[in-house]
C-alpha cells in the first residue's frame, strides 16, 4: 500500500529508530538530531561543557564559536540552493511518502553512495520523487529491481567522482580571494548561484549526446549476443617509470603531470573515435570497436608523448577479443592480456596480441605477412598482380613468451607502414 492508498503523508508518519541511508553524511544534519557529540562537546543551551572554566570559554570560544557558526550558515544556504529545498524528511517518511519499503529505499541510497544517517530529518521532495521514479520503473516492468539498483549505482558513482573534481578542481580556482575583506566561502555562494543552472544544462546536454553515441554502437551490433559480449579492440597506455616519479616530484608537480597525460590521452582517443574506459594515475584504458582504429590511438599516444619533453616515455599494449561490458567498464580475459602486453611492451612501442594481427589483416589495414605483400607489390609493378591493399601499419612478430595467467602469447609490434 502506498501512502496516497492510505491517506498518509511523509509527515502523518512516525519515525523509527533504525539506521538506514539517506543523504550525504555531512555531519551538520547528523549533529543536531543526535542533540551533542564526544566529550567535550558544549551542551545545547550553549553553556560551557562540565569542567571547564566559564569565563575561559567565553574568552577563547566564543570567536572560533562565531566562525564556526557563520561556516553552518553558509553551508546551509549553499546546500538549500544546490537542492531547490529544505530538509523536511526522515528516510523513514521519505520511503513511505514514495511507497516503497524501507529495506528497498535503503539499497537505492546505499547505491547512489550515500551514508547512513539514522532517522535525521534530513531529505527533501527531491529524494522522495527520486525513489518513487525508480520504484516506479520497477513496478511497470521496465527495469528489474537489480537493474534499477546498477542504474543508482552508475548514476551515483560517475557523479560522485565528477562532484568532486569541480569542486577540487574547478571551484577551487574560480573561488580564490581578490579581496582580502572576503573569504573563499563567502565568494563560494554567489559563484555557485551563477554556475548551477548552466552546469546542470551542460550535464544533461553531454549525458544525452554519450547515451546517442552508446545506443549507437550498441544498435550496430551484428547479432543479439554481441550487444553485451561484444568483440572490441582494448589498450592500456602507461607511463614508464611513474614510481620514480612519484618520489622525485613534489606532490603539486605530479598532480600537473598526471592531469597533463590523461587530458591528452582523453583527447586524442575521443577525436579518433575510441571510448576512454578509466583513468588510473600512470595508466589509461581505452576501447574501440574498430581494430585500425584502436591502432591509430595506440601509436598516436605514443608519437605525442615522445614529442612532449615534459612527459615520461609510454608503453601500449592492445588486444582484440570478446569483451564484457558492465557499467561502463570492460572485463574479461581480452582485458587482461591487454594488460600484460602493456607490462612487457619497450618503452615507446606498441604491442598487439595476434587476434589483433589477425584483425588488422582481415580489413585491410596491416600485411599480417610482410613478405607475401613484398611479393604482391613486385608483381604489381610487374604487371602480373594486383596491387595490395594501401597499408596503414606493419606488424612484426615478437618472440612468444608466457604471460602470467593466459599461457603463452605471440606479441607483435605495431608500426607505421613506410
Amino acid at each position: 500500500m502506498t501512502a496516497d492508498d492510505s491517506g498518509a503523508t511523509p509527515r502523518d508518519v512516525d519515525t523509527g529508530d533504525d539506521a538506514v541511508p539517506g543523504a550525504p553524511d555531512d555531519g551538520s544534519a547528523g549533529d543536531s538530531a543526535r542533540g551533542g557529540g564526544g566529550a567535550g562537546d558544549a551542551p545545547a543551551d550553549g553553556s560551557a561543557p562540565a569542567g571547564t572554566d566559564p569565563a575561559r570559554a567565553a574568552s577563547e570560544g566564543a570567536p572560533a564559536a562565531r566562525e564556526a557558526d557563520d561556516e553552518n550558515t553558509i553551508a546551509i544556504r549553499l546546500e538549500q540552493l544546490i537542492l531547490g529545498a529544505d530538509r523536511r524528511y526522515t528516510p523513514f517518511q521519505a520511503a513511505r511518502g514514495a511507497g516503497v519499503s524501507m529495506d528497498l529505499a535503503a539499497r537505492f541510497w546505499r547505491a547512489m553512495g550515500f551514508a547512513d544517517i539514522g532517522q535525521v530529518k534530513a531529505l527533501t521532495e527531491a529524494d522522495v520523487l527520486a525513489l518513487r521514479r525508480l520504484a516506479g520503473l520497477v513496478e511497470a516492468g521496465l527495469l528489474s529491481e537489480a537493474m534499477a539498483i546498477q542504474v543508482a549505482r552508475s548514476t551515483g558513482q560517475t557523479t560522485a567522482r565528477l562532484a568532486d573534481w569541480q569542486i577540487d578542481s574547478f571551484l577551487e580556482g574560480l573561488t580564490e580571494p581578490q579581496d582580502s575583506g572576503l573569504t573563499r566561502t563567502e565568494i563560494t555562494y554567489p559563484l555557485v548561484e551563477l554556475l548551477l543552472p548552466e552546469l546542470e544544462e551542460f550535464l544533461v546536454y553531454v549525458w544525452r549526446r554519450q547515451l546517442a553515441a552508446a545506443t549507437g554502437r550498441v544498435v550496430r551490433a551484428q547479432d543479439d549476443a554481441e550487444m553485451v559480449d561484444r568483440r572490441l579492440a582494448v589498450g592500456f597506455a602507461d607511463l614508464v617509470g611513474f614510481t620514480r616519479l612519484t618520489r622525485r616530484l613534489e606532490e603539486e608537480e605530479l598532480g600537473e603531470l598526471v592531469e597533463a597525460f590523461e587530458t591528452t590521452c582523453s583527447d586524442l582517443v575521443a577525436a579518433h573515435g575510441g571510448r576512454l574506459i578509466k583513468t588510473l594515475g600512470d595508466e589509461v584504458l581505452f576501447s574501440a570497436d574498430d581494430a585500425g582504429v584502436a591502432a591509430e590511438i595506440g601509436l598516436r599516444l605514443i608519437e605525442t608523448m615522445t614529442h612532449d619533453e615534459t612527459m615520461p616515455e609510454l608503453r601500449v599494449g592492445i588486444a582484440f577479443g570478446t569483451v564484457t561490458t558492465r557499467m561502463g567498464d570492460v572485463f574479461g580475459t581480452t582485458v587482461n592480456l591487454a594488460s600484460r602486453l602493456t607490462s612487457i611492451a619497450p618503452k615507446d612501442t606498441v604491442l598487439v596480441d595476434e587476434a589483433f594481427a589477425e584483425e588488422l589483416g582481415r580489413i585491410g589495414e596491416a600485411p599480417v605477412s610482410e613478405a607475401e605483400a613484398a611479393a604482391a607489390e613486385k608483381a604489381a609493378e610487374e604487371g602480373t598482380g594486383s596491387p595490395p591493399p594501401p597499408y596503414r601499419f606493419a606488424l612484426q612478430p615478437m618472440w612468444q613468451r608466457p604471460v602470467r595467467g593466459l599461457g603463452v602469447v605471440e606479441p607483435w609490434l605495431l608500426s607505421r607502414r613506410d
